[in-house]
């Protein structure tokens, strides 16, 4: 794993992102003394890592980003007053302080505005901020293969804390090792744990822990929310429910985020600047999920769905690239790629065979008729980024 700054704008995929490789991804970017952001991301999730000079500001995203920030505000941070109505003004009074329309990791200016108000202590912010490091980078362990991408802008001018990468990853990797050995790996702790038979429960446990496991176990609290609640340690917690969820008399069940006290950004309607990108497909569901993925990428786009005026079309719009489904109506695309292959213009453009039949011998085939790559469906955005930045970028290299 190597980065340079050929590689600053492209999106890598890394299987197996065991700590270890956690640590030499981290590793290098500190050595470079990266400034800007690392994006970090799964089929399903996305967090966002702030650096400057190679050390850890901050981190957003993941699935409860809202949740986890109050949880921890609200335990290292008692005193604070931390009502919706309340975040709103005091985000406004940011906003104009920063002279800035849509602010950038709000949660992270939000603690230093409390901290130059001396609201809170730079003990508090290092509690907090660690804290959400390490469930981080405990969330991170549990993906199997995780696509990168760095930013070299930079959203936070502010340094309230320099956090050491290496430090997170092992607290983050002993703690999931823990969860593991519990039996605990199959579950998250983001799911929060409700009563669904109190009957049955009431005949397992004493009747004083039953009345306390009545109060606290609502649905309304994840297994994080609680542990932190009841200032008891994550796995000995869930491990403690564990025997009462394989029986059925407690249920984990999945919460939504709580609301930010932001509004969602406001896309802004532009046209895409990239290279045109043309995908015969039949299927207008696949069209439009390639049509939103691509042209966030600020690539352009145009989708045929008659694969018999493929050619035609191609021919007209001499695309940068090529998706071509595998299976259509009348044709197929190892047909078309073997016919462009035979027209000159496109005997070196980057053609990507669509499947939902991800073989050996339809991938053997595809490259005996010329094809580029390969691409199973359905559609992973990342994936089709990562396959069409690669191919680009080889095309790039043979014009040069």
């Amino acid at each position: 794993m190597t980065i340079s700054m050929a590689t600053k704008q492209s999106v890598i995929t890394i299987r197996e992102f065991t700590a270890a490789k956690q640590s030499r991804l981290f590793g290098l970017l500190k050595q470079s003394q990266f400034n800007g952001q690392l994006q970090l991301a799964t089929s399903s999730t996305k967090w966002t890592f702030e650096f400057y000079m190679g050390r850890l500001l901050y981190v957003t995203g993941g699935k409860q980003s809202m949740r986890r920030w109050y949880r921890y505000v609200k335990h290292f941070c008692p005193d604070l007053y931390l009502e919706i109505s309340t975040l709103k003004a005091e985000l406004q009074r940011l906003s104009k302080i920063k002279d800035d329309q849509e602010l950038s990791c709000w949660e992270y200016q939000l603690l230093g505005l409390w901290y130059s108000q001396q609201k809170i202590s730079r003990e508090q912010i290092r509690k907090i901020i660690e804290s959400i490091f390490v469930e981080v980078f405990f969330d991170v362990n549990q993906s199997r293969e995780v696509m990168y991408q760095v930013k070299p802008e930079n959203r936070l001018s502010k340094q309230l804390l320099l956090v050491n990468a290496d430090t997170m990853i092992y607290k983050a990797k002993s703690l999931w090792k823990s969860w593991l050995d519990a039996k605990l790996g199959d579950r998250s702790p983001d799911l929060a744990p409700l009563i669904r038979h109190p009957l049955e429960l009431k005949k397992r446990v004493p009747e004083p822990l039953y009345r306390t496991l009545t109060m606290m176990l609502t649905g309304q609290l994840t297994l994080r929310d609680l542990s932190v609640k009841i200032d008891r340690d994550i796995v000995s917690l869930s491990a403690s429910l564990l025997p009462h969820i394989q029986q059925g008399a407690i249920e984990l069940i999945e919460l939504n985020d709580l609301a930010s006290p932001l509004p969602p950004p406001q896309p802004i309607e532009k046209s895409p600047k990239g290279p045109l990108i043309v995908c015969v497909d039949d299927s207008p569901a696949i069209c439009r999920a390639l049509e939103k993925v691509l042209r966030t990428a600020d690539y352009q786009i145009h989708c045929v769905q008659d694969p018999l005026r493929a050619i035609a079309v191609l021919l007209s719009k001499k695309p940068a690239l090529i998706f071509l489904d595998l299976v259509m109506p009348g044709t197929n695309g190892y047909e078309l790629c073997s016919q462009l292959r035979r027209i000159s213009c496109f005997k070196e453009t980057p053609v990507v065979i669509l499947t939902g039949n991800d073989g050996m011998i339809d991938r053997v085939r595809a490259r005996m008729v010329g094809a580029s790559a390969f691409l199973s469906k359905p559609i992973n955005p990342y994936q089709v980024l990562s396959v069409v930045e690669r191919q680009l970028s080889k095309q790039a290299s043979v014009e040069i």
